[in-house]
């Protein structure tokens, strides 16, 4: 006999959306995907008893530990029909035991009309951590055995756009894109070094150590190449198109500044290097710096104009054999023939060529603007980079290139 189904006849969507709304009014921040990701739960594995909608819940519209109180309480106040009786005082190491299977016309508990009225004499079984079973326990577990997973203060975050997001929520992109560049692709040089695994025979070094064995060759040395990090040079659209990334972008010129010795330009009109000034230890003081800098911010556009002119600048030999990562729109007062141009010269010049378009992100998006149109052709890889997702593909992908 089949399991009944706690939200059987029940519009499964409407119903996510009711509770999610019901928590951000009790101060959870809920992301506005998470609705539709707890309605596909919900859709991928049904549940049958209260103890699976919770765990159903929570896994896909909690973001933060900090908020799990709340969370307990809104959930207390829709269901309290299914509430057990718990000891408040009980050890955080016992939780109780599985709810009883619902009645077979259940449906979903009644919804109070105020999220915020208190429940007496009665506590959530879910207070309380579950246990997390031992592998090498053969005993059967007893109660609600789900490994706890906190996420971390990010997560929520990933798939948010970057115009959507705050100042705070932007320096924590800040601090995690400091931290993101532990690894980075490396290039071959034409020095050697001496190396154990070596295939290229160091004459010298074996002639200096056969002197102490009378010029014979007893010990061979091999050298190895040089591996160096590829340098990574930057550019980022600080046009007026381009406001609602800037801050987001000047804050990922910073991090790989610091941590990929890059060479790091921002253009409008005019092209200005930043990498001195985002060296700056603080990322308040270093984007403030930044932001005096750019005199033409949130004007026109000139990007054809300004790659030409850093191929010609002193500054464009920092291309040769680099990764070049453009993040612009697109949007260009020059001509795509101009643009043309300039792509191709870069692409000849430096090792890849990516470009950033927050625009890409747009669903059915077409390069109908003449000057992306013209870029595309001499770019190698391209991302939409508008999220903190989006933005870890790319640089992953700089990685395993």
């Amino acid at each position: 006999m089949a399991e009944p189904m706690l939200l059987r006849g029940v519009d499964r969507a409407a119903f996510a959306v009711s509770f999610t709304e019901r928590l951000r009014r009790a101060g959870v921040a809920v992301a506005i995907n998470r609705a539709e990701t707890f309605t596909r739960a919900i859709d991928a594995c049904m549940p049958t008893n209260t103890s699976a909608l919770y765990w159903l819940a929570r896994t896909t519209l909690i973001d933060d530990h900090r908020d799990l109180p709340v969370f307990d309480k809104v959930f207390a106040a829709v269901f309290a029909d299914a509430v057990l009786p718990v000891d408040p005082n009980a050890r955080r190491s016992d939780p109780p035991g599985p709810p009883p299977p619902p009645a077979a016309d259940e449906a979903h508990a009644r919804v109070p009309a105020d999220s915020s009225e208190e429940i007496d004499g009665q506590g959530l079984p879910w207070t309380t951590l579950p246990t997390v079973r031992d592998e090498a326990d053969d005993a059967p577990a007893e109660g609600i055995v789900v490994p706890e997973r906190l996420p971390s203060h990010l997560d929520h975050l990933a798939d948010v756009p970057f115009e959507a997001l705050s100042e705070a929520d932007l320096a924590l992109v800040g601090r995690w894109l400091e931290h993101a560049f532990l690894r980075w692709p490396t290039r071959r040089t034409r020095r050697q070094r001496p190396s154990s695994t070596g295939q290229t025979l160091a004459l010298r070094r074996t002639l200096a150590a056969a002197r102490q064995s009378g010029y014979e060759a007893v010990r061979l040395v091999w050298n190895e190449p040089l591996v160096k990090p590829r340098r990574l040079v930057m550019l980022c659209d600080v046009s007026q198109s381009m406001q609602a990334h800037t801050n987001a972008y000047l804050h990922l010129l910073r991090a790989v500044t610091l941590h990929a010795d890059a060479e790091t330009f921002a253009f409008s009109t005019d092209l200005t290097r930043l990498t001195t000034a985002l060296r700056v230890k603080s990322a308040e003081a270093a984007i403030e710096q930044a932001n005096h800098l750019l005199d033409d911010r949130f004007g026109g556009t000139r990007i054809a104009a300004n790659i030409d002119a850093l191929l010609r600048s002193h500054h464009g030999t920092c291309v040769r054999g680099a990764v070049v990562v453009i993040a612009s729109d697109g949007w260009d007062s020059d001509a795509p023939e101009a643009m043309a141009k300039a792509m191709a010269r870069l692409h000849r010049r430096s090792h890849r060529v990516v470009w950033l378009n927050p625009r890409m992100a747009a669903a059915g998006y077409e390069p109908m603007v003449g000057s992306m149109a013209a870029a595309l052709p001499y770019c190698d890889e391209t991302y939409p980079g508008n999220t903190l997702r989006s933005l870890a593909e790319a640089f992953t992908s700089f990685v395993a290139a």
